[in-house]
């Protein structure tokens, strides 16, 4: 009798964590999926995008300049919100969003969406100083699978870390199936109020993608509607590719997947992107794509895109380029071996994953740090002629981390603090170990000798 009904229990959970997996999130009354974003001068203006349901009507945002106090909330100003309903799986939402306007710099604000009845909690959110002043963000690579169960971690972590940030970067794949609703879901689910309290600057990945009914590929149904980003991009990629100015940095979100499934699309970005850089006023300058100028995985090679754009990077003085898609973790730049890296002749490149989904990684020439079968986040912070970087595993170690300076002519002058950190984490992941032949894993030691041989010849 005991042992069926434990034998009970234990199919009971393992139904339970199956149902989990397409764990329905129906649209309320209430706001939910609640995000922060820019359309606008940030530090005059603060965009805010939210779900409900279809019976919705008349939904507004309410805002005040925080207090101490709980009085703020008598003076809170109402103002409208834009609505547009959106068919997904045969059901219609409503997404809304609301634009903040006319803020003060350097300004806490308190806010909060709702129809008037039915509201949200209250946030706050901070503006932008209208010059050049030191801030931070975070990045994060592919999120894409187990996305509510593990890669909650990777948001959570980051938010730990670093709870006085300005902004997030997701360099694409937030999903793995670009119009399932339970995956955008988790993903909002994961990073809950936190996706109320910091602004997200999204890139769209190759999972974000999809045929239409024609054989079109397009980006995600869930994407617009979800976001509120910058439509100041090239036509026909708006709030996927676009420029952002924050405080003395140029960020620029290039929609790689596009431009790789259509020619035509990548030379209208490159054009763009000459001149978003020929005229930048800003200190630095940030790119953000989803497919990896040089890659971290093996085998993967994305020639085209790095022949477009890679020239660009280094005529215009780019500092650092943050992506995605491998799966796996390298820090490098694109410089002859045994030649010094202190001063880099182009941007310093960032290949992450935050999710679990893990490759097989390349241990290409150019990284100067790699990690394999590890979920990360980054933190960036800028101030004045000085941009740090560190990388993070979930659990908390430090596993990477330079920093750069900018002299008066433009040059800068990289200090590489990974040596003195934790060993590389270079395992393969169990997956591969698993599935791969003999002669594929003697292949990946040779392959792990050899970079652990040139690591050993680049120390000073």
């Amino acid at each position: 009798m005991t042992r069926n009904f434990l034998t009970f229990l234990f199919a009971l959970t393992c139904l339970s964590a199956s149902a989990q997996i397409h764990k329905p999130y129906p649209a309320t009354i209430y706001p939910d999926r609640l995000i922060l974003g820019w359309q606008g001068n940030p530090a005059t203006s603060q965009s805010v995008n939210w779900r409900t349901d279809s019976t919705v009507t008349n939904a507004v945002g309410a805002i005040s300049e925080a207090d101490p106090s709980p009085d703020f909330v008598k003076k809170a100003t109402i103002i409208p919100a834009i609505s547009e309903t959106v068919v997904l799986d045969g059901k219609s939402v409503k997404y809304h969003s609301v634009h903040f306007k006319n803020l003060k710099p350097a300004t806490q604000y308190s806010y909060r969406v709702g129809d008037g009845t039915y509201w949200s909690e209250w946030f706050h959110f901070k503006t932008a100083q209208d010059k050049p002043a030191p801030f931070s963000f975070l990045y994060f690579g592919d999120a894409q699978n187990d996305i509510r169960s593990l890669w909650s971690r990777a948001i959570r972590g980051a938010y730990s870390t670093l709870p006085m940030v300005n902004l997030m970067i997701h360099a694409g794949d937030l999903i793995t199936t670009s119009n399932a609703d339970w995956q955008w879901a988790e993903w909002f689910e994961a990073g809950g109020w936190i996706n109320g309290m910091v602004p997200t600057l999204a890139t769209p990945g190759n999972h974000e993608y999809f045929k239409d009914e024609q054989g079109k590929s397009r980006v995600s149904k869930h994407w617009r509607p979800s976001f509120v980003l910058p439509e100041n991009g090239p036509k026909g990629l708006e709030e996927t590719a676009y420029t952002f100015d924050y405080q003395g940095t140029r960020f620029i979100s290039l929609n790689s997947q596009a431009a790789l499934l259509d020619s035509t699309v990548m030379d209208a970005q490159a054009d763009w992107l000459v001149q978003m850089l020929s005229k930048n006023p800003n200190r630095w300058t940030v790119i953000v794509h989803h497919h990896p100028i040089y890659s971290t995985a093996k085998g993967r090679d994305n020639d085209e895109w790095r022949a477009k754009m890679e020239p660009i990077y280094k005529k215009y003085g780019v500092d650092l380029v943050l992506q995605g898609h491998d799966h796996t973790y390298g820090r490098g730049l694109n410089m002859p071996l045994g030649k010094s890296r202190k001063h880099p002749d182009g941007p310093i490149y960032v290949v992450s994953v935050s999710g679990p989904k893990m490759y097989d990684i390349g241990l290409q020439d150019w990284m100067d740090r790699a990690g394999s079968n590890t979920q990360l986040y980054q933190t960036v912070s800028i101030d004045g002629d000085k941009l740090s970087y560190q990388s993070f595993t979930v659990t908390g170690q430090k596993y990477d981390s330079f920093v750069l300076t900018k002299d008066s002519k433009g040059k800068n002058t990289l200090i590489d603090q990974a040596p003195a950190l934790l060993p590389e984490r270079l395992d393969l992941p169990a997956e591969y170990q698993q599935k791969f032949k003999p002669e594929q894993l003697q292949e990946y030691r040779n392959r792990f000798q050899e970079y652990k041989a040139r690591k050993q010849q680049a120390k000073p």
